[in-house]
């Protein structure tokens, strides 16, 4: 897994901080503005926390790049909505010999890590088949349409790799570019950093989180998992180990995953 903080919103938290103020006060944008001194930004951004105004938090956003994750990951991060999402197509490129990641408990179980290594090959093996065939199927109907040789064959290839990528296994892979807003980053990793969530895309959020503080801390000091800010709201199915959360997010920082 490679994650990257591709760009976000200049200034993030004197922009928060700016938006909330302007809420409150009877005065232009300009001197909203300029007036925010670094320790006024920080008192404001502390002021949204206390009253529980996320709004203006929306005002910043963030934007990742995130390689080598799974089509799994893919389907969960894409249930949360309030973001926007760029994904390396199937369609469009051709997965010959995919990358595709390994879930820990098979990594640690040498027969189990041969078992899925194979079903790998495998997967690969049939896609490249398929592929061949449909692409030999489609470039001998458009050759018959008129098209020409090279025509036809560049046009085949992204007709046949359309239908073989459904033999493709959810490790397969994928590269993303995601955009969020700070309030919504918040939410995810409040979801997602959890120690509830499933491993890969809590690795993610972590990481993200970790990035993210690095770039506006004020806004992200307390952003992580639910305990973090008081009881543990998964009731019995509640991991335990609160205390360990809290150090982890909220001692040295973040740790690397």
């Amino acid at each position: 897994m490679h994650v990257k903080l591709l760009a976000y919103t200049p200034d993030p938290e004197r922009t928060v901080a700016c938006a909330a103020k302007l809420c409150y006060a009877a005065a232009d944008i300009d001197a909203v503005y300029d007036g925010l001194t670094p320790e006024k930004t920080e008192r404001f951004l502390h002021m949204l926390n206390s009253l529980g105004h996320e709004s203006p938090v929306e005002h910043a956003s963030f934007t990742f790049g995130i390689e080598g994750v799974s089509r799994s990951l893919l389907a969960q991060i894409t249930r949360h909505r309030i973001a926007s999402f760029s994904v390396q197509s199937q369609r469009y490129v051709k997965e010959s010999a995919f990358e595709f990641v390994t879930p820990p408990e098979i990594a640690a179980l040498p027969q189990a890590a041969e078992e899925f290594r194979q079903a790998m090959e495998e997967d690969a093996v049939h896609y490249e088949r398929l592929a061949a065939m449909l692409q030999k199927k489609h470039e001998e109907d458009l050759l018959a349409q008129g098209l020409s040789p090279a025509e036809a064959s560049k046009k085949a290839e992204k007709m046949a790799i359309e239908d073989a990528r459904f033999v493709l296994p959810n490790a397969c892979a994928t590269k993303m570019i995601c955009t969020m807003n700070a309030r919504e980053l918040r939410h995810f990793f409040a979801h997602r950093c959890c120690n509830r969530a499933q491993w890969e895309i809590r690795e993610l959020a972590t990481r993200m989180l970790m990035l993210a503080r690095e770039a506006a801390p004020l806004l992200f000091a307390q952003a992580g998992p639910p305990c973090l800010r008081g009881a543990c709201p998964e009731g019995k199915m509640s991991c335990g180990k609160a205390a360990e959360v809290r150090a982890k997010f909220l001692g040295s920082g973040v740790d690397e995953p």
